[in-house]
């Protein structure tokens, strides 16, 4: 049965939708089938896949409202490689219409909890707010990946989404888990960065991954041209860093189910 991860932050501009695309990419290079779901209604990881939102009749919004399928929806990229269940400004009305449809909060596991043995990997893309798709998605999610800049804000961000993460594992999802910290944007010479860097590995110690994301011009330009940045330039330090984050990912999964089986 394959792995559910939420890619997760309500402050916007901290690396969310680059760490879900890339992340994506960087599990299929290690030979994991993965799926990507754009839930946020930019599509930018839709268009990061090299997918034209603009251009799509169905999306995701289709499959939460029950208007389509999901083999209807999803696309096989072939250069990223995953599968991706694209969205676009359609999902805005998402939003509105699932407030008054029954179980809402469940409408993405039922969807995902019908497809999720065909994958290795699904890889959720949540809006940068906590609203109802972001509860859905948390809802659906086995972990929650959160990436964070390293700064003031980012702390005081973090402590409202675990409030939410708590709330979810409380009434909705008693198996969800935070599945690490990522820190994106990464400069070791800012001073802030350093004490903000201390103040996350003294709480949440573990929880915070080895890998960082430092900054990256490669990894900047990739989404202009529809590609994660592994296959816009393998070498680049943004590429190298993803590939390095899926691996320490897969050890601690692995790390894990050595333990529960003891």
């Amino acid at each position: 049965m394959g792995k559910v991860l939420a890619i997760a932050n309500q402050k916007g501009g901290v690396g969310k939708t680059t760490t879900s695309v890339n992340l994506a990419a960087s599990l299929k290079v290690t030979r994991k089938s993965v799926l990507l779901i754009d839930l946020d209604p930019q599509g930018n990881a839709t268009m990061g896949s090299g997918v034209d939102k603009s251009s799509l009749d169905k999306t995701i919004y289709e499959v939460l409202m029950l208007q389509a399928e999901f083999d209807e929806v999803v696309v096989h990229l072939e250069e990223a490689e995953y599968d991706l269940l694209p969205a676009n400004g359609d999902l805005v009305a998402a939003e509105i219409e699932l407030i008054s449809v029954d179980d809402r909060e469940l409408r993405l596991r039922q969807i995902v909890d019908e497809i999720r043995d065909r994958y290795d990997y699904i890889v959720i893309d949540c809006p940068p707010s906590l609203n109802m798709l972001t509860v859905n998605a948390l809802v659906a999610a086995d972990g929650v990946v959160i990436p964070m800049q390293c700064e003031y804000y980012a702390l005081e961000g973090l402590s409202a989404l675990m409030d939410t993460i708590n709330a979810i594992r409380d009434q909705l999802n008693p198996e969800l888990k935070i599945e690490g910290i990522l820190r994106t944007m990464y400069d070791p010479r800012n001073k802030l960065t350093s004490e903000v860097n201390g103040q996350l590995i003294r709480y949440f110690g573990d929880a915070v991954y080895r890998t960082v994301v430092p900054r990256n011009v490669r990894l900047a330009e990739a989404p202009s041209y529809g590609k994660p940045v592994i296959k816009y330039d393998r070498k680049s330090r943004g590429a190298i860093a993803y590939l390095a984050l899926a691996g320490e990912l897969l050890r601690r999964n692995d790390e894990a189910t050595a333990r529960a089986m003891r």
